[in-house]
């Protein structure tokens, strides 16, 4: 009686043992066995130009809707033209105002992006020109050259002759701040006041050059973050 009592008890652990192994190897710590609504856990991902049934024209990748901009973007109107150049230095304003800290941005983003070419003193001696990797890059100083605010941005948007564009590297913010140390170390190269300076003078004869007219500089001063 007792033996058979003692094998009923060994057939039943080793049928727990076998069960727990059984369940124990079907876990996965990244995907649960069981699921309730298994959508709201595993959503369906779709492949960047995928064929699917589910999309207009079968198209996964579709164009965006009309009149929409992708989020942080600010449109510029100015077209990629002799023309638009012109009209941009005519009319384009910076909308920000020159501050130390905006000065400060400009010097640093203009030493990474610009300096290689233009020089660090905007004098067109970078290293690349002194390695006659570019020749002809004129010095921000030279006569004749229209250098404004609203020409700097129009350029560093689009890219001149063998300038490329730099919009994919610097937003908008950033490109104006360059443009405001640009304005700077045009300044300093012809012996004149700073941009700083001259904009707490609130100087208007040189209004045009900076890119600020007054009423101008009141709006940007309400545009910048606090």
């Amino acid at each position: 009686m007792s033996k058979t009592i003692n094998m009923k008890t060994f057939i039943n652990i080793v049928i727990a043992i076998v069960a727990s192994v059984s369940m124990v190897s079907c876990f996965n710590n990244n995907k649960p066995n069981y699921q309730y609504f298994p959508n709201m856990y595993a959503p369906v991902g779709y492949e960047a130009y995928g064929d699917y049934e589910i999309f207009p024209n079968q198209q996964e990748a579709m164009t965006p809707p009309e009149h929409t901009v992708p989020r942080g973007f600010t449109p510029y109107e100015y077209e990629n033209s002799t023309a638009g150049l012109v009209l941009a230095k005519a009319e384009l304003m910076n909308p920000y105002p020159v501050t130390e800290e905006n000065l400060t941005v400009g010097n640093q983003l203009f030493t990474i992006y610009c300096a290689v070419c233009h020089g660090i003193k905007g004098d067109g001696k970078g290293i690349l020109v002194t390695r006659e990797k570019f020749l002809g890059i004129p010095s921000y100083a030279d006569p004749g050259r229209v250098i404004v605010m609203g020409g700097i941005y129009h350029v560093e948007t689009y890219g001149l002759n063998a300038m490329g564009s730099y919009a994919s590297q610097t937003n908008e913010k950033e490109r104006w701040q360059i443009a405001m140390h640009v304005m700077d170390l045009k300044a300093a190269l012809k012996g004149e006041p700073g941009i700083l300076e001259t904009s707490k003078a609130g100087a208007t004869a040189d209004s045009t050059e900076v890119g600020m007219t007054p009423a101008g500089a009141n709006k940007a001063s309400e545009l910048e973050p606090k």
